[in-house]
């Protein structure tokens, strides 16, 4: 991850911080044994490509826009519940398998994320007409997920969800 990345990510989680009034929760170790490199791949790359392929269509449609603004959480289902998915640490008491919490993958698709932000912020003042928007678009979903992404890491509850959401609002 570079400086700029870095700097995204520990901004988010300073100004929502400041926003709660206390420091995050620390975040949820991994059980053991670890996931193997290609298994840790295999899911933020599965994960990647939910994200491309939710981004392109939204582009195609649009059709989740409400008043020239993007409703992330809607653009981006798929790739919001595999987050979850990685995060789970319970299962119902019938299930084959017993949940396998991957918090590191998470933080993985955080600085792919952050990287995203940082391209398209470096591009957007590169382009124009269409291709602007739909860089000027992109950049705030993905700016959004990061928020969202953050909300599942930290396992916000609605209160705190609320509070941070009201705050970003305001400003």
């Amino acid at each position: 991850m570079t400086d700029r990345e870095s700097t995204l990510l520990a901004g988010r989680v300073k100004r929502i911080e400041q926003i709660l009034g206390h420091p995050l929760a620390p975040l949820p170790k991994p059980p053991l044994p670890p996931l193997l490199a290609r298994e840790r791949d295999h899911l933020r790359e599965a994960a990647e490509e939910l994200y491309w392929n939710e981004l392109e269509w939204e582009k195609l449609t649009g059709e989740e826009r409400l008043d020239q603004e993007f409703l992330t959480e809607m653009a981006f289902p798929g790739f919001l519940a595999f987050i979850r998915g990685l995060l789970l640490s319970e299962t119902m008491p019938d299930s084959l398998a017993p949940p396998r919490p991957s918090p590191e993958v998470v933080q993985d698709l955080m600085g792919f994320l952050a990287a995203r932000v940082v391209e398209l912020e470096e591009r957007s003042s590169l382009s124009d007409g269409e291709d602007r928007e739909h860089r000027e678009a992109e950049l705030k979903m993905t700016s959004r997920l990061v928020d969202l992404v953050l909300y599942s890491l930290h396992d916000f509850g609605p209160e705190e969800v609320g509070k941070v959401e009201a705050s970003l609002v305001s400003d």
